[in-house]
């Protein structure tokens, strides 16, 4: 079911914080891929907004992505000490560091749109919802994805019904889509597809590091059904990425990635800056928490062109990605490919 919904097996990922857009998602599709929207961050309306503008711009089918809150608590000494070490940083952009609030992602109101919208597929990512909540889902005719980083919780998944697995391997930029935040157990991608296509029967969506077409028939011969490519995609003018995030990912300055915890709490992969070098060591096991607490100086940094206190979310392969249009980005993968 899923190979039908695309004429290559492309997947432009869901990347939350502005960088998937409406007019991203609706390229990859039209190409022939499967372009995505990420719903984490913003509201249901906002949400339910972007679908809307998807549905003008394409035919084709998309999807959506939607973060599953998780009930972590949170020190509250530990966060304020946090706090005293980054406001420094804060200040030097202008900003001030934010409340450390939780929330849970609009998650209610996010699954009624979703029930109205009956998008094409529907991937979950941070947890796995119940059975109940995928059924739902599936009811209106949507496929159900659930992002997974080990065996456990890829059968986790399936146990609840999900149709597709995303599987996550360690080289993939941005968020690790455990669903334990503490979770430290840590696979590369082809290893992982290996094991899970090992004990379940489920289509495997490939994702972590990927940029070339060769990268893509590499997973296929792995046994997985489709590619996900996120940053390969985070430098077409379609993405909202911001300038200053676009540009770093060429800039010489940015000689690697790595996993931290620094930006918001929970394990994400980044070029290698200031803030990161800075604050890894010290950062809490505190999501949403601390997200809320840097997203001001994150916005403001990027605002006075400052890569040093923005979270620079890329895959290992980052070096490899391309400036060209999205369309084009497919096309070249498919050439490439084949």
């Amino acid at each position: 079911m899923l190979k039908e919904l695309m004429r290559y097996p492309i997947i432009q990922a869901p990347m939350a914080g502005g960088a998937s857009t409406p007019k991203l998602a609706a390229s990859v599709s039209n190409a022939g891929g499967l372009g995505f929207l990420a719903a984490g961050y913003r509201t249901a309306e906002e949400m339910k907004d972007e679908i809307g503008q998807t549905r003008q711009l394409t035919e084709r089918p998309f999807g959506v992505n939607v973060f599953v809150p998780g009930n972590e608590p949170a020190d509250e000494n530990i966060l304020s000490g946090y706090r005293e070490k980054i406001e420094k940083e804060a200040e030097s952009v202008g900003a001030e560091i934010g409340k450390a609030d939780s929330d849970d992602d609009d998650w209610g109101n996010k699954l009624d749109v979703l029930k109205e919208a009956g998008v094409a597929v529907v991937s979950f990512t941070f947890g796995c919802p119940t059975e109940g909540v995928i059924r739902e889902l599936q009811d209106v005719g949507s496929l159900i994805a659930v992002t997974v980083t080990n065996l456990q919780e890829a059968k986790k998944a399936a146990g609840a019904g999900a149709d597709v697995l995303c599987v996550q391997g360690f080289e993939a930029g941005g968020h690790r889509a455990s669903f334990d935040n503490r979770t430290e157990d840590d696979y590369g991608l082809l290893v992982l597809i290996r094991m899970i296509e090992a004990e379940l029967a489920l289509p495997i969506i490939a994702a972590g590091g990927l940029m070339h077409g060769k990268d893509i028939a590499a997973v296929l011969e792995a046994g997985a059904t489709a590619a996900q490519l996120g940053t390969a995609f985070l430098r077409c003018p379609e993405s909202g990425a911001s300038p200053v995030h676009k540009a770093a990912l060429g800039n010489p300055r940015f000689t690697k990635t790595a996993v931290t915890r620094a930006f918001s709490g929970r394990r994400a992969r980044g070029l290698v800056n200031h803030f990161l070098t800075e604050y890894d060591s010290v950062a809490p096991v505190a999501y949403p928490y601390v997200h809320h607490m840097t997203k001001q100086m994150r916005k403001a940094a990027g605002q006075k062109n400052n890569p040093e206190l923005m979270a620079l979310w890329a895959g290992q392969g980052y070096k490899l990605s391309r400036e060209l249009p999205a369309s084009e980005l497919v096309e070249l993968l498919v050439n490439e490919l084949n």
